[in-house]
């Protein structure tokens, strides 16, 4: 600021003085504005049941009205900040984006016992599985900001499940994209039911996901004439795409930054094709 004063007081002009007044005026005005403009978040809270669930819906709010929509699904170690912190990527590319709540009760932990033992909870009642990732749906879509025609759904380990339960069960959205999922293969009725397009991003050296479950998923989204597409990506293992991965104590576990940008590169382009109006 005080070199702004400083060259007005150099132009002996009336008129100069005026456009270098008007000048500051204006820098400040767009100071104050690109402050004021930045992604937000707030818990949103639904029920399944008894079981409050509490998600984070984030947004830019430099953007007017709705804007096309991605539910983001948390790993079995539930709803931690990882999730959130993907759900804030998302808002800052222009989306509404929601990290969802499949445990409830504020349910987060780093211990892989306990994180089996939740999600196999969920998991093991499809049903039920289904309609709870359809409940937060549709808490998502009650938001203002989100244009309720175009929404989309990610997920990260038994959340690429869950999302993929999404698509099985004929949930509408434009697409799901699964990174380091447990690939479960479509069946019976699932078979008619796919509307969304479907991106995979897998690791080749992913031990957890047997052989012959990635050829059963594969023939089942084939045998449904889905639209799909699967990324395999060399000596990335299982969790590839969360930099704490290699930090939990589990064997076959592990980060792999090439693999993580480059599965994010792929969701970026997938989302712009899905999301054509």
């Amino acid at each position: 600021m005080g070199d702004s004063w400083g060259y007005c007081h150099i132009f002996a002009e009336v008129g100069m003085l005026k456009r270098c007044l008007l000048g500051v005026c204006v820098g400040l005005v767009l100071w104050a504005g690109s402050v004021q403009a930045a992604v937000q978040t707030k818990e949103v809270v639904y029920r399944d049941g008894e079981v409050a669930l509490k998600g984070w819906l984030a947004w830019d709010d430099a953007i007017a009205g709705p804007r096309p929509g991605v539910v983001v699904v948390h790993e079995w170690w539930g709803l931690n900040d990882y999730a959130l912190g993907r759900a804030r990527m998302l808002a800052g590319m222009g989306y509404a984006a929601f990290a969802m709540d499949m445990y409830g009760d504020n349910k987060v932990t780093t211990h892989g016992g306990t994180a089996g033992e939740w999600m196999k909870q969920i998991t093991g009642n499809i049903a039920a599985w289904r309609e709870r990732a359809r409940l937060g749906l549709e808490a998502f879509r009650q938001e203002a900001v989100v244009d309720k025609e175009r929404v989309a759904a990610i997920g990260y380990c038994f959340g690429g499940a869950t999302v993929m339960q999404m698509a099985y069960a004929g949930m509408d959205l434009r697409g799901v994209a699964s990174f380091h999922g447990s690939l479960p293969p479509a069946v019976g009725e699932d078979l008619g039911r796919i509307r969304a397009k479907v991106l995979v991003a897998h690791g080749q050296a992913d031990g957890f996901i047997p052989a012959e479950r990635i050829v059963a998923f594969q023939k089942g989204l084939e045998e449904a004439k889905a639209d799909w597409s699967m990324v395999v990506y060399g000596g990335a293992k299982h969790g590839f795409t969360n930099p704490e991965a290699g930090k939990m104590g589990i064997e076959g576990l592990a980060y792999d930054e090439s693999a993580d940008k480059r599965s994010w590169k792929a969701l970026e382009v997938f989302l712009k094709e899905v999301f054509v109006p």
